[in-house]
């Protein structure tokens, strides 16, 4: 029996140590075989075993691949980085990812701290870098193309093309006309007026089209006759700038626009044969995939294709890559749910691993510190001012002209004026083509940081000059409602079971009632041209339930890059009686990596840092809670139901437990149930303290004099597994809850659905 049981590690063993002994006869023999070869002497020349060590680590950590590694490494946390704090200021992650690039780069790391930037980005090492970013760009504008709803520039196109077309034109001459005056002070030698001209006019007129739509979803202007008028310009505005600049590319290149002519020639026959034979085939293939939530493999293979085939062929053209990879975005087959599905499969790796190499390689050749004297800041001034007013103004006075009202005007000129990682793209382009010098494309960048950055602060201001009265008279007709609550979830069944629990909380309140649903969805799990389809599916249980509990719902969309931020916000603003929220089950949530990274950990949340040095806190998170959760109880004014979902039907038998007199609040909310749900209340008199409390013990003789046998008070220590389990839900206070948590009561996993209530 024992040797049965042992056998297994026996056999381990014993093989082992067999085929070691074998292995090592056949190394000792093997020795006798390198008499009279000509065997090369050991590399290692330190006299002791930790300087051959130490020697083989350092030429280990400046091989070509462990740079590449510690490169992307650092990159892609600086970038996150930054990414985030741009976030937290209300402004594009994009702007935080450009200014990494530029702070890694000589203008500050390579300044400051000259051996490090030697070490990690050496001049032998940056080719690498930059195929490797170009791959990335590839991907990026194969999305690009993709996210193009071209439908909507077919049935939508009217004003939206002669705005779009105007804000290409103008700045477009603007620029042409500033580099009359900037030619001969900052044009690389041996280029003509012609190529130095035509990019700098190009880099004016560009929109960054991925920027702009996730600000119009961020505000919540999709939906709005604006948002889909602006989205419709960029979109034409990016189709446009895009052939415009192949052509500059193809005139760069020739020399001249009649040397070209053959290039513009071969470009037009590539785009004719891309939408009359390549798309109606992509479209057959597309129409095989049609109702399946998978793509395999062979389509995959296929598409990919197609996507590398047509930037070789631009750029053999002479036209560039990306051009080749935005069209072969722009001809895949239109159905949303398969674009999707395919964006998604590449999007990741595009966006998160190769985009942020692109930042930083754009920012090691942007030398600020050749800004040096005060007419070279004159002349950056200058640029921005020609970009703005040929952009910003060119669209509004064009939408103006159009009949558009003045504020909407403002808001495309503002949006249209957005420039952000396109930008940057032109003037890599023009760069690598030699038309444009260090000085010039330093403060090109710093244009295009400034454009973007404006966005933002522009919008802002726009709102708050033509602040009109129908906000105010929709908020004072909100305030009439006697009791307002909002429920925030962030699933379609989350949704359905705060609509329940709302709706029991307030059944027999007729008018006297208001109850908003609430989803704030992350910007970047949406495109821009499926964003309908993502809030119908949100909203689907919700409706579907409110129609069942014949329950009028007020729903609420928005498109967040910060969604606890916007909640607390909407929380505070909106004068609600109640916010109902669902537990967050993870536990990566609100440490200073994960907030660079996407994901947390629950060791350190850098406000809880700052709060510690402040001496408000603790860094480490030891609540019960996830640090989603604690951020909203700490930064909402208003009462927070937290609920933790157990198959939630209905609130009929409720159980109360009050472990403290600051718990009796909870007595309001059972009162709440008995009169709009006829609930059955349990109140478990946990310290003893209600029996001698007159305020409560009227409070509770109160109810019962309403409602009399829906209240039922118990003093008992110990509470039966039976009883707990015939309850729907118990009502308890926060810090109760924690205090249950930390005693590791069992009997917790035995109550059906918690709702945590949490007082300000």
């Amino acid at each position: 029996m024992k040797l049965g049981k042992y056998r297994n590690i026996i056999f381990y063993l014993s093989t082992i140590a067999v085929f070691s002994m074998l292995m090592y006869w056949f190394f000792i023999e093997g020795k006798t075989l390198e008499i009279g070869e000509n065997i090369a002497p050991s590399k290692n020349t330190g006299s002791t075993m930790w300087e051959s060590f130490t020697e083989s680590f350092l030429e280990n950590l400046h091989h070509p691949l462990a740079l590449l590694l510690a490169q992307i490494v650092t990159i892609i946390l600086v970038a996150r980085l930054f990414g985030w704090i741009c976030i937290k200021i209300k402004q594009p992650s994009v702007i935080g990812e450009m200014i990494a690039g530029i702070v890694l780069g000589p203008s500050l790391v390579g300044m400051y701290f000259p051996e490090f930037s030697a070490f990690l980005f050496p001049k032998e090492s940056l080719g690498n870098l930059q195929f490797l970013s170009q791959i990335g760009l590839i991907l990026f504008m194969y999305i690009v193309g993709m996210e193009l709803d071209l439908s909507v520039l077919r049935k939508k196109a009217h004003d939206a093309v002669v705005i779009s077309h105007a804000s290409i034109i103008i700045p477009f001459a603007l620029g042409v006309g500033l580099s009359y005056f900037i030619y001969q002070e900052f044009a690389p030698d041996g280029i003509q007026f012609t190529s130095f001209a035509l990019f700098i006019a190009i880099a004016m007129s560009i929109t960054a089209f991925p920027v702009l739509a996730r600000i119009v979803q961020e505000r919540n202007l999709q939906k709005t006759k604006l948002g889909t008028v602006v989205i419709t310009c960029a979109a034409a505005d990016d189709i446009t700038a895009w052939c415009i600049l192949a052509a500059v590319i193809a005139i760069v290149k020739a020399g001249s626009f009649a040397s070209s002519i053959y290039v513009i020639l071969m470009a037009i026959a590539y785009v004719f044969l891309m939408i009359k034979i390549v798309r109606p085939f992509l479209k057959r293939i597309g129409d095989l995939q049609a109702g399946k939530n998978t793509i395999n493999k062979p389509m995959v293979a296929i598409f990919f294709l197609t996507l590398i085939l047509s930037a070789y062929t631009t750029e053999v053209i002479g036209i560039h890559a990306l051009f080749g990879a935005f069209m072969a975005g722009a001809i895949m087959p239109e159905n949303a749910k398969f674009r999707t599905m395919f964006i998604e499969k590449i999007e990741d790796v595009a966006l998160v691993l190769l985009l942020p190499l692109f930042f930083v390689f754009t920012g090691l050749r942007t030398q600020i510190g050749l800004l040096n004297d005060g007419h070279l800041w004159i002349t950056a001034g200058l640029i921005i001012l020609t970009a703005v007013v040929g952009k910003f103004a060119g669209s509004a006075l064009t939408a103006k002209f159009l009949g558009i009202n003045w504020k909407e005007s403002l808001t495309i000129g503002a949006l249209m004026n957005t420039r952000g990682l396109m930008e940057l793209i032109v003037l890599n382009i023009g760069y690598d083509l030699g038309v444009l010098s260090p000085e010039i494309f330093a403060m090109m960048v710093i244009m295009a940081l400034f454009t973007t950055f404006m966005t933002g602060p522009a919008l802002d201001f726009i709102n708050f000059i033509f602040k009109s009265k129908k906000a105010d008279d929709e908020n004072k007709d909100n305030d009439d409602a006697q009791y307002r609550v909002l429920l925030s979830f962030d699933n379609p069944e989350s949704g359905s079971t705060l609509l329940k629990l709302a709706h029991d909380f307030t059944k027999k309140m007729n008018a006297n009632k208001s109850i908003t649903a609430m989803n704030i969805a992350p910007v970047n799990e949406m495109h821009a041209y499926d964003i309908n389809e993502y809030e119908n599916e949100q909203f689907r249980n919700v409706i579907d339930t409110s129609q069942e509990l014949n329950l009028k719902v007020t729903t609420l969309f928005k498109a967040s890059t910060d969604i606890e931020s916007d909640l607390t916000h909407i929380s505070n603003k909106g004068n609600y009686d109640l916010l109902l929220i669902m537990l967050g089950k993870s536990m990566y949530e609100g440490s200073l990596l994960g907030r660079l990274l996407g994901f947390t950990t629950k060791i350190i949340n850098p406000e809880k840092l700052l709060n510690t040095v402040k001496g408000k806190g603790n860094i480490f998170n030891t609540s019960p809670f996830d640090d989603f959760t604690l951020q909203i109880l700490d930064k909402t004014n208003i009462p927070v139901g937290i609920m933790v979902d157990k198959n939630f039907r209905s609130a009929d038998k409720v159980f109360v437990p009050i472990f403290n007199l600051v718990d009796f609040y909870l007595l309001e909310y059972a009162k709440r149930l008995i009169n709009n749900n006829n609930s059955q209340i349990i109140i478990l008199d946990v310290a003893g303290q209600i029996r001698s409390n007159i305020e409560v013990k009227e409070l509770i003789r109160s109810i019962e004099q309403v409602a009399p046998n829906h209240i039922t008070l118990y003093n008992e220590k110990k509470i039966e597994k039976e009883f707990l389990t015939s309850q729907d839900l118990m009502l308890i206070s926060s810090k109760s809850w924690k205090n249950l948590i930390d005693s590791k009561s069992l009997w917790l996993s035995d109550i059906p659905s918690t709702l945590i209530i949490s007082n300000p």
